[in-house]
């Protein structure tokens, strides 16, 4: 019982949980623009730093981030808007994530940027194939309990 006291506490006035309260639009605006300030520094450093690594040129490290930003961009709207079976349709914003910066800079030395490039392709093409299997596997885990 007083679990649920607490749960239906944390509603506003007008039954709206705070998680689906609309803000006002001076406040959307402050947080939706330090949302794309913080993706940008990582759209931005994640080139940099395997550019630097591979010893590019100014001008092929600017290609590399233009295109890193245009993919996160394309990715953004595939999860914001949706298409076909794929995106979350929730305001989303897609960056490059840091974890596979170590392994691309090895492959990059070794063999060259195209093979990087390649790696990436074939990963992103395995994952969307993979996915719907390990979707399944979501009903074998616990749902997630609001009460703390």
């Amino acid at each position: 019982m007083m679990e649920r006291q607490n749960e239906t506490s944390s509603y506003s006035s007008a039954g709206v949980h705070p998680v689906d309260e609309i803000l006002p639009v001076r406040q959307l605006a402050s947080y939706g623009l330090q949302h794309v300030l913080v993706m940008y520094a990582g759209a931005v450093a994640v080139p940099l730093i395997l550019g630097s690594a591979l010893g590019l040129s100014t001008a092929q490290m600017i290609t590399l981030i233009n295109a890193n930003l245009l993919t996160s961009g394309v990715a953004t709207l595939i999860q914001t808007i949706g298409f076909w079976r794929f995106g979350a349709r929730l305001p989303l914003i897609q960056g490059c994530s840091f974890i596979a910066i170590a392994p691309m800079i090895m492959v990059g030395q070794q063999y060259g940027l195209s093979y990087v490039f390649g790696g990436v392709i074939a990963a992103g093409a395995l994952t969307i194939v993979v996915a719907p299997l390990f979707s399944r596997l979501l009903k074998l885990f616990p749902p997630l309990s609001l009460a703390a």
